[in-house]
């Protein structure tokens, strides 16, 4: 069997789920044909406190944002840009090589911005022939200048305001494809009517519904907003998943309701959920904004990363997928304002946000990336590289999906 190594890290969890989405389209697609890798290349292959990133960048982003902008702000630029990734390659050089040796490959898949160009470089370096290497964007519009290396093989765009960025690059049309971001099959696969899903669900078949999302950790102002939203005495019904937060799950238990009110531990019924749903409330992540276009569900924005989602708020409000309501009062305005429209508002703003949807978008990258299985290993520039056939890498038996 041919093999797929992922390049990943766990700083935020878009870049795992990307990868599994993936894994799970080419096994429906091609049963029994790969076996795959999944590196947590922070965590396993750059020296401290680099390694310690997965931790660092939550509370990065939840506590000292503006200060994250800066940052990525910095090196996304032409020159910046190159100046960090030169000064990260001489860092991580050893771990690169590392990593190249740990894990042979047919096909190499990054799915995360600031590992594509170390890695690739690694693969260049150190022998003169590399698997092909194909790129997945897993941030929706703001992407950064490290995700566009013009040695990839496949640079796989979700919008067109991502591929236009790669252009600017200097990447060429043919290495370019917009596909969207991938959505794991089982969501897409498990989403139900909005009649059949309230009755599994046990919601009120009547009363518009509400769904209050904090990620998988609750983080954000997830309680403020139910608060406020509790205020406002509407005739819905309020569902709020706190995640792992058991101190917000308590905090939301001990509130008198005005209106029937779900709370909810980490779930994994997400595709029920949305929909069930006539209203997301949640923070501009770009897979769950996908997964919200995918069940025609709109979306009021409570927040976003600054950088990576700046444009993620554009990209929704200009589309009529939803509003940008920064404040907790101002998400329960926003909510009254929508439900106020009756059922015929809701229905359109549900066509806007499922005409943005890429349900698909999974099955497109695995035969993306299946395509470049079928090819050749690519010659590298590696000074003194020998002149015969290019060989074909095959997989250890010892290697598996590291998690």
């Amino acid at each position: 069997m041919k093999r797929i190594v992922f390049l990943m890290s766990d700083t935020g969890g878009g870049h795992r789920a990307a990868a599994d989405a993936i894994r799970a389209a080419l096994d429906q697609r091609h049963p029994g044909e790969y076996t795959y890798a999944l590196v947590d290349v922070y965590r396993r292959y750059t020296p401290f406190p680099f390694n310690r990133m997965p931790e660092i960048y939550p509370r990065w982003v939840q506590y000292a944002a503006a200060t994250w902008g800066w940052s990525y702000a910095f090196a996304n630029a032409r020159v910046r840009d190159r100046l960090v990734m030169g000064a990260i390659k001489r860092l991580w050089g050893q771990g690169m090589q590392r990593l190249v040796a740990d894990h042979p490959a047919d096909v190499v898949v990054g799915v995360h911005s600031v590992l594509v160009r170390p890695a690739l470089w690694a693969f260049n370096r150190m022998q003169p022939y590399r698997p092909p290497f194909v790129t997945v964007i897993t941030d929706l519009v703001s992407t950064h200048a490290f995700w566009y290396d013009r040695d990839v093989d496949r640079c796989l765009a979700p919008t067109q305001a991502a591929y236009r960025r790669g252009q600017a690059f200097g990447l060429r049309p043919d290495q370019l494809r917009i596909t969207g971001l991938p959505v794991h099959p089982a969501f897409v696969e498990g989403l139900l009517g909005k009649a059949e899903a309230r009755r599994k669900l046990g919601w009120d078949a009547r009363r518009p519904a509400v769904l209050l999302v904090g990620g998988g950790d609750g983080m954000g102002p997830v309680y403020a907003t139910a608060r406020a939203l509790n205020q406002r005495r509407l005739d819905m019904q309020l569902v709020i998943i706190a995640g792992r937060n058991g101190t917000l799950r308590q905090q939301l238990e001990a509130v008198r309701w005005n209106q029937p009110t779900t709370i909810l531990p980490f779930v994994n019924n997400m595709p029920e959920l949305m929909a069930a749903a006539d209203v997301l409330v949640t923070k501009a992540g770009p897979a769950t904004i996908c997964e919200a276009c995918i069940a025609g569900l709109p979306v009021v924005l409570s927040g976003y990363v600054p950088g990576q989602e700046d444009g993620n708020v554009t990209y929704v409000v200009e589309n009529g997928a939803g509003v940008y309501a920064p404040t907790a009062r101002g998400v329960a305005q926003t909510v009254a304002a929508w439900l106020a429209e009756g059922p015929d508002g809701l229905a359109r703003r549900s066509e806007a946000a499922r005409a943005l949807a890429r349900p698909q978008a999974a099955w497109d990258i695995a035969e993306e990336i299946h395509a470049q299985t079928l090819k050749a290993a690519i010659r590298t520039r590696l000074p003194g590289a020998y002149d015969h056939a290019a060989p074909r890498l095959r997989p250890t038996p010892e290697d598996g999906w590291v998690i």
